[in-house]
């Protein structure tokens, strides 16, 4: 079973505070670049893969998605997500990624924002999704960079001069790194960027977009502590389709 690190009352409050959760989509710096990858949802079957608080379920629904499917793990985030709307084209169930059964071709989308480095199996669930999708369907995901997560103890290095940089560490070692991210113990799997593209590809979708994220001109403008984001990717966005 994944890590239910969300159900953690310490990491569950601590997530509330994030402009993510307290924004919504809005508050995601990646977002707009995301969003540009997710074609026209008018009448599509949506499943939202680690949905969280619903943000994008509910989403998707005033794009004109027919039907969405929010899927996680945690009992907290699916009980405060069903408090922040009702929609009866909207239904959260909760499900272990890990050992997800989906019907063949039962959606004609499938999205999902920070939720796959925390699954060890990757390759199964990939698998899953592709047999879940119609032919011509499409995946989109966001994901923690490779080089973000390699480091074991991630952080700002300074040295003397006070330059700034970000060490890998085993970076060419995949598998499971733990952190301390709001809670303590929080375990993400690591996969080089040439492994998680290729488990794509064995899964039997094509890569139609791949972007090492980094926020926009206009953003660090607005927001100048992402300024630091452009040293280095923290996040990599992908669509997929089947």
């Amino acid at each position: 079973m994944a890590q239910n690190i969300y159900d953690t009352p310490a990491f569950f409050e601590g997530y509330q505070q994030l402009p993510r959760s307290v924004l919504g989509l809005d508050g995601a710096p990646e977002w707009p670049a995301l969003r540009a990858l997710v074609p026209r949802l008018q009448g599509l079957r949506v499943v939202d893969l680690g949905c969280g608080l619903g943000w994008f379920c509910r989403w998707a629904r005033t794009q004109g998605a027919a039907s969405v499917l929010g899927l996680d793990v945690s009992q907290r985030m699916l009980e405060k997500a069903a408090t922040l709307g009702t929609d009866s084209g909207i239904a959260y169930e909760r499900a272990d990624l890990e050992a997800l059964a989906l019907a063949p071709q039962s959606f004609d989308f499938a999205y999902s924002s920070l939720a796959f480095h925390y699954i060890e199996d990757l390759a199964t669930l990939l698998g899953t999704v592709h047999r879940a999708l119609v032919p011509g369907g499409r995946l989109v995901f966001s994901i923690e960079h490779p080089v973000f997560m390699a480091p074991r103890t991630p952080g700002w290095h300074v040295d003397a001069q006070g330059r700034k940089s970000w060490p890998l560490d085993g970076y060419q070692m995949e598998g499971p790194r733990t952190t301390n991210w709001l809670a303590e113990g929080v375990v993400k799997q690591h996969r080089t960027l040439g492994t998680l593209l290729n488990a794509l590809i064995q899964a039997g979708f094509s890569i139609g977009h791949v972007q090492e994220w980094g926020p926009t001109d206009a953003q660090v403008a607005a927001l100048p502590s992402l300024a630091e984001e452009r040293e280095r990717p923290m996040m990599l966005l992908v669509s997929a389709n089947r």
